[in-house]
């Protein structure tokens, strides 16, 4: 995925990180099924002493995560306006300025398309760290991996997840990682036309298909990552397998793959962002429409 050398990474961009060298949290952890309510995220939590937690379902449902995201370790502290990232040469910059870039380009590309509706689309903020970061959501390591809060429009993202995703994962490559950032804009864009509120009402009034309520929420951030990656593709910027990479992406974090690495078996029951296939199928639907109203997901069979 090639951007050109004026490509915006700085605008709506924070970088909290504070390891001397920015590595963040390296290979530990591994994803585990299970998401957090009120936060959309790629891959689930990670730690597995936090599963009880996590088995409460939701994603992306917008409510408050205080009482969750804080259980178990103190609330950071939010970056100090202005910083900068990690003192010394940072091992990072390249792939922070590529996460930045794609960031505010699918934001762009979000922006163009509220233009002439009823919404407005209000632009979110991208946030690096690399150990524990505070938020309206409360406070959260870099082991819950990506992930969105609607209480501050903020995208949370720990730069070493790319390696792990590439490496315990097998989902390496620039636009695996470029989806993931899409996605997680994805969530935003929920958080915005109100989905991510009507979802949680549903979960409310049906805590029975709380999950199944997640999974299409979840789906619905991979088939808007596809329509972003749709502009992409139009304007020339991919390169060869760039697509594969993110399909491959996507089925990386479904929860079948992730259970069974975890605990070697598959739980259906205990899924909330989908499956491997049901990811790679509507990051392609989104792809493949190019336009938002190809991502209805909450009709029909998913």
């Amino acid at each position: 995925m090639r951007f050109g050398k004026g490509a915006d990474a700085t605008s709506n961009v924070q970088d909290a990180r504070t390891g001397g060298r920015g590595g963040g949290r390296g290979m530990g952890g591994l994803p585990i099924p299970g998401g957090i309510k009120g936060v959309g995220g790629v891959g689930g939590v990670i730690l597995v002493v936090v599963f009880a937690l996590l088995s409460r379902g939701g994603g992306g449902g917008g409510s408050d995560l205080s009482d969750i995201l804080s259980a178990g370790f103190p609330q950071a502290p939010a970056a100090p306006a202005g910083q900068d990232g990690p003192p010394g040469p940072d091992p990072d910059a390249d792939l922070k300025l590529f996460v930045g870039q794609v960031f505010n380009d699918t934001q762009d590309f979000w922006v163009t398309t509220f233009e002439g509706s009823d919404e407005e689309y209000r632009e979110a903020t991208l946030q690096l760290f690399d150990t524990e970061v505070g938020s309206a959501c409360g406070g959260a390591r870099a082991e819950i991996g990506p992930h969105y809060c609607p209480g501050d429009d903020t995208v949370y993202l720990e730069l070493g997840f790319f390696r792990q995703l590439g490496q315990e994962f097998d989902a390496p490559g620039d636009f695996a990682q470029a989806y993931v950032v899409a996605h997680e804009v994805g969530h935003h864009v929920q958080n915005v036309l109100g989905t991510s509120d009507e979802v949680r009402r549903l979960q409310n009034d049906d805590p029975s298909r709380a999950n199944q309520y997640s999974i299409r929420l979840e789906l619905q951030a991979d088939c808007y990552a596809g329509v972003w990656a749709k502009t992409v593709y139009d304007r020339g910027l991919l390169d060869p397998g760039d697509i594969e990479e993110g399909l491959n992406a996507a089925a990386g974090v479904g929860d079948d793959r992730i259970q069974e690495r975890a605990t070697g078996r598959v739980d259906p029951e205990g899924w909330n962002h989908g499956s491997s296939e049901q990811r790679q199928r509507w990051l392609r639907r989104g792809f493949d429409g190019g336009r938002a109203d190809a991502c209805d997901t909450f009709s029909g069979d998913v």
